[in-house]
This record gives C-alpha cells, sequence and structure tokens, in this order.
C-alpha cells in the first residue's frame, strides 16, 4: 500500500545543476532513479521542472531583456530539462509523456488535461513543461496548476533542504525545522515555501504540500510509502 495514489513532484532547474552550470548528469541519472522506482510502486507520476539551470526570467531583466521575453526563454529552458530527463527515465525502461504548455511539436505534446489523464493512468510518468504558457508566471505555479487539473492529492516540492525552516538554515544555526505546518501558519509566519498563487491554488484545492530534500536517496520513496519526510503542510 502506498499513500499516495497520484502526485505531483516539483523539481527546480537549479537542483540539475549540482555546482555547475546546466545539467549535472550525475544528478540527472540519481533523480531519474528515484523516479522511476516510485513509478514501480504502482505510483502516478507526474513532475514540473524548472529552468533555472539555465535561464531565469527574472535574470535577464537586470541586462535589459523584456521581462516577457526572458520569461519565455525561461519557459523553453524547462522544455530542455524536461527532454533530458525523459530520455534518461526512458533509457530505465519507463514510458514517460512530455507535455508542453505551448505548442512545439515534434519537442513534445501540447498540453491536454485529457491526455494527460489518461497516460496517468496507464503508469506512464507525465512532465509537463514550458511552465503555464504564460509571463509572469512561476514553476512552482505551473506545478500548482498541474496538480489541481489532474487531481493530484499531494504536491512534493523537491529542493535541497530537507523541509520548511523558521529561517535560512544555512545561515541561521537556531534556525527551527517544522515537521508540518496548516496553510495558516505557513501562510501567517511569511514562510515562503511557494509563491502566493502557488500556495493559494494548493489551498483552495485541498492538495497536500510536502517539501523535502530530493538529493537524500530513498526520499520520494519514503514519502510515498508514508514516511514522516520534509514538512507537510495541509489544511
Amino acid at each position: 500500500m502506498t499513500a499516495y495514489k497520484r502526485i505531483l513532484l516539483k523539481l527546480s532547474g537549479e537542483s540539475l545543476s549540482g555546482n555547475q552550470y546546466g545539467i549535472d548528469t550525475a544528478i540527472l541519472l540519481k533523480y531519474a532513479k528515484e523516479i522511476r522506482t516510485a513509478a514501480d510502486m504502482g505510483v502516478e507520476i507526474s513532475i514540473v521542472i524548472g529552468g533555472g539551470n539555465i535561464f531565469r526570467g527574472l535574470k535577464g531583466i537586470d541586462f535589459g531583456l523584456d521581462r516577457v521575453k526572458g520569461d519565455y526563454m525561461g519557459m523553453l529552458a524547462t522544455v530542455i530539462n524536461g527532454l533530458a530527463l525523459q530520455s534518461v527515465l526512458e533509457k530505465q525502461g519507463a514510458k514517460v509523456r512530455l507535455f508542453t504548455s505551448i505548442r512545439m511539436e515534434p519537442v513534445g505534446e501540447g498540453f491536454s488535461h485529457y491526455a494527460a489523464d489518461q497516460a496517468l493512468k496507464r503508469g506512464e510518468i507525465v512532465i509537463f513543461t514550458g511552465g503555464t504558457g504564460n509571463p509572469y508566471f512561476t514553476t512552482d505555479t505551473t506545478a500548482a496548476l498541474r496538480a489541481a487539473e489532474i487531481n493530484a492529492e499531494v504536491l512534493l516540492k523537491g529542493t535541497r533542504v530537507d523541509g520548511v525552516y523558521s529561517s535560512d538554515p544555512e545561515t541561521d544555526p537556531d534556525a527551527e525545522k517544522f515537521s508540518r505546518l496548516s496553510f495558516d501558519d505557513a501562510y501567517k509566519r511569511n514562510l515562503g515555501v511557494m509563491d502566493l498563487t502557488a500556495f493559494t491554488l494548493c489551498r483552495e484545492n485541498n492538495i497536500k504540500i510536502v517539501v523535502f530534500n530530493m538529493n537524500t536517496e530513498g526520499n520520494l520513496k519514503a514519502i510515498i510509502s508514508g514516511e514522516k519526510v520534509g514538512t507537510l503542510i495541509e489544511k
């Protein structure tokens, strides 16, 4: 038995880069192995991946780029990351369906709620790329939106820290880690779990959020098995 039947996993682009620019293949392979193991447990897995390891739209403003064009560049970066993850997963024997929010066949299939739902029911791993398809929205918002659209029970936010803290644990040795929070508590404490649009979407659609360290081997499987890992945020 698993704790969840259908999940959405949010991965940051920066997590794929390691200590370098672009994609660290060792980390990519590690993530793919973790995802494949979870899929073999019978869980329906969808993934939203960021593009910050390649380009972040807001950074473009600093050197004169138009915000809208910069955001579209960031969306394209997520497609590159999605294609890399799809390729590695397929080499491990997984069946993977990649959707793009902006139509760009033959790179990926234009997003369709129905097609994504049917692919998940067939046991395929689904990757959503291209953000929401609109500027001014983050991939956190994309993750919350797609989670609501496919009726995911939980949004798993894989990061490089092991949960939500009262302050930055890398700079504050006295930072307190939370094992569980309500949406109201997280909002009142201004903990910055996700951007406000994404956070509100999860809250209004009763989608649980688990923030955890994706770099710790076995964490994804443990969460799906019902173990207490990271920080759970729920009503």
